[in-house]
């Protein structure tokens, strides 16, 4: 550590006990947990338990019914709220919040891990286009080929034979080039995000790549590319949810 003795004067090495957590450690997210996640609780939240970094609180205020949502990720907390007047339950949060700890609030929410965020009096509008973007320029450096037209589907009619060729070169034993493994596994793991976040359009083909990964081949690779040639052309495309006081849910299913 710059400015600390390296070793001591019996020329053994010296190492540095630190007596709390350090930004950046690999403990320290783990240590801020533990000092959050109680507090939250012992505040009214209940923690979710499919995902234990999402809280909720539900409280009477005044003869009204407010909500608390809070996302966790790291040391950012992602609040929702369905009241932020002076003597709301979130208004009462944050204050207690700022008490606690030494907190900034940045505002209303416009991105949150690659998904941009819009909202006006209507809906909410959720999309990927930054991160598509970026994919584009990682992934594609020469633009989309001009013989990819608009109305090309992300994946073509031959996907699933050129899957049960890459499975069947497998089996035989064939290794895939490294670095064409590299790059397929990277580009098809960014697509799933998208697929599993705001673009279910791309679902069908993201899944088919999927079942390639530890033996992907050229024409597999350029069937991922396919997928990026479709997001070029529709990046803006994103979830759309109305502001409505009746929203019923629907559901389906597939029976295999």
């Amino acid at each position: 550590m710059p400015g600390y003795e390296t070793s001591g004067q019996d020329g053994k090495p010296r190492v540095c006990r630190v007596v709390k957590p350090i930004y950046g450690m690999a403990q320290a997210g783990r240590r801020w947990q533990r000092s959050l996640f109680p507090w939250l609780i012992s505040w009214g939240f209940k923690q979710s338990h499919s995902d234990p970094c999402v809280f909720t609180c539900e409280r009477n205020v005044n003869g009204t019914v407010q909500n608390l949502v809070i996302g966790c990720y790291v040391d950012d907390l992602f609040v929702l709220y369905s009241d932020d007047a002076p003597k709301s339950l979130y208004s009462s949060f944050t204050t207690a919040l700022s008490s606690r700890w030494n907190v900034e609030d940045e505002g209303p929410v416009s991105d949150l891990l690659n998904v941009d965020i819009a909202t006006d009096a209507d809906c909410i509008l959720l999309k990927q286009e930054k991160y598509i973007n970026q994919l584009i320029d990682t992934y594609l450096p020469d633009g989309v080929p001009s013989t990819f037209h608009l109305d090309h589907a992300p994946a073509a009619d031959d996907l699933p034979l050129r899957v049960d060729e890459a499975l069947q070169a497998k089996d035989r034993g064939s290794i895939p080039d490294s670095a064409l493994r590299t790059t397929y596994q990277s580009l098809v793991g960014a697509l799933l995000y998208c697929s599993t976040q705001t673009r279910p359009d791309i679902a069908y083909a993201v899944g088919m790549l999927c079942r390639t990964m530890s033996c992907p081949t050229p024409d597999m690779l350029a069937a991922a590319k396919r997928v990026l040639y479709y997001l070029s052309h529709h990046r803006s495309v994103g979830l759309r949810y109305a502001r409505t006081d009746d929203t019923p849910l629907a559901g389906f299913s597939d029976s295999d």
